[in-house]
């Protein structure tokens, strides 16, 4: 996204909601900027809105951090979403073509990047959100890989189920922080290790 187009609707007749207008611009400022240039007055000025409002929408700098990951998250869960749509008999060919979706998308991410490179000051307080402090993102991701697998005829009882799903998001996660190879080569590992996780062998 360009500069210019900070809090601007994705496509027209599909206008944002503020929050999402705001975390939007909070995400190009963080990956053309840094972290530490990000201000509830700058975000104000950049989407056009007092400073009270952008705190009424997303909380204070903290909470802002969170529901940006957050807000990143979705568009990558988008991709395990198509993957599992276009491959609804097959859950070793859905999990391959959302393997590789993902790390084709962490490939151009901006944010991504900027957090995986921070070396210092406040540019390092959005890597725990990735890292130490990543429940949330966890969960989230873990939650919807876990609706989409159980519609499978996996052979597995519910807790070894969702064991088996946080181990593949978890490893995925780890590719996207530190990628190992081209995202095709990866997708095919990462199933190789989801085959014998699920049973799937």
């Amino acid at each position: 996204m360009a500069a210019e187009q900070i809090g601007e609707p994705a496509a027209p007749g599909e206008p944002l909601t503020l929050r999402d207008r705001i975390l939007d611009a909070a995400t190009v400022l963080t990956g053309r900027d840094g972290w530490g240039k990000v201000t509830m007055a700058r975000l104000a000025a950049e989407v056009g809105v007092s400073r009270q409002t952008v705190y009424n929408e997303v909380g204070g700098k903290p909470d802002l951090a969170e529901a940006m990951v957050l807000n990143e998250l979705a568009r990558f869960l988008a991709e395990v979403d198509r993957a599992f749509d276009a491959h609804p008999d097959d859950i070793l060919d859905a999990l391959r073509v959302a393997c590789r979706g993902i790390l084709e998308v962490a490939q151009d991410n901006e944010l991504l990047h900027a957090i995986v490179s921070a070396t210092h000051g406040a540019e390092t307080e959005l890597l725990p959100l990735l890292t130490t402090h990543a429940e949330s993102l966890l969960a989230t991701a873990s939650t919807v890989l876990l609706g989409r697998v159980a519609a499978y005829d996996v052979d597995l009882p519910p807790a070894q189920l969702a064991a088996s799903v946080d181990v593949i998001v978890r490893t995925v996660l780890s590719h996207v922080m530190q990628p190992g190879g081209s995202p095709e080569e990866t997708a095919e590992t990462l199933v190789w290790i989801a085959g014998r996780v699920l049973g799937r062998a």
